[in-house]
């Protein structure tokens, strides 16, 4: 095969921009999960699927279409929120006793992962600021939900931080819905139809 002919056969396709797919997701799931931290519903067998396919599937799935198309942001954030609903949906199954018996297990364990998400979401914050307006406040609330969710897991004060973090997701779920629709709107049109809002160009890129 002729040199010209192998660079041919080597041009990368671009894949259609999934974001509002893996937005849509976090939507829904933060929208069936807060329904039962506010207390409108009972336990968490029905959220599980939930979690698994649009918190966990569409954002795995996502990432991975944003890793082909190069989009760093989107690939790693859709990603690692993928693996945490997955990472909740199995803490959901253990307490419910699907997984088997877990005794002398402490359920306050779960506290340090959402520390963990909290640590590593602050980087994620920062970079938010200058993608755009909306996703910098979504940033902000899971912030918000994530250390409420570790400090009330760990026993601190969970009659303060156990509201605010649904009060938090339900919040989430409203906001990643407006910007789920303004995405698929955007790009399908191929124009501005629902605003986003600038980046608040705080830090400069290279």
């Amino acid at each position: 095969m002729a040199p010209q002919d192998k660079t041919a056969t080597e041009v990368k396709v671009r894949l259609s921009d999934p974001t509002a797919l893996g937005v849509f997701g976090l939507a829904m799931v933060t929208l069936v999960a807060s329904s039962t931290k506010l207390g409108w519903m009972d336990g968490t067998a029905f959220v599980i699927p939930w979690a698994i396919m649009l918190g966990s599937l569409a954002q795995i799935w996502a990432s991975r279409v944003d890793f082909k198309n190069n989009n760093y942001f989107g690939s790693i954030v859709l990603g690692a929120y993928g693996l945490f609903w997955m990472a909740v949906a199995i803490n959901w199954m253990i307490g419910l006793g699907w997984l088997g018996d877990v005794a002398g297990a402490n359920p306050q364990q779960v506290g340090f992962g959402f520390l963990g998400y909290f640590i590593f979401s602050l980087f994620i914050t920062v970079a938010a600021f200058e993608v755009s307006k909306v996703f910098a406040v979504i940033r902000c609330f899971i912030d918000t939900l994530l250390l409420s969710l570790a400090l009330g897991s760990l026993g601190v004060a969970p009659q303060f931080f156990d509201p605010l973090a649904a009060w938090s997701e339900l919040i989430i779920s409203i906001l990643s819905f407006y910007a789920a629709g303004s995405i698929f709107l955007n790009t399908f049109f191929g124009r501005k139809v629902l605003p986003l809002g600038k980046p608040f160009g705080f830090i400069k890129k290279a």
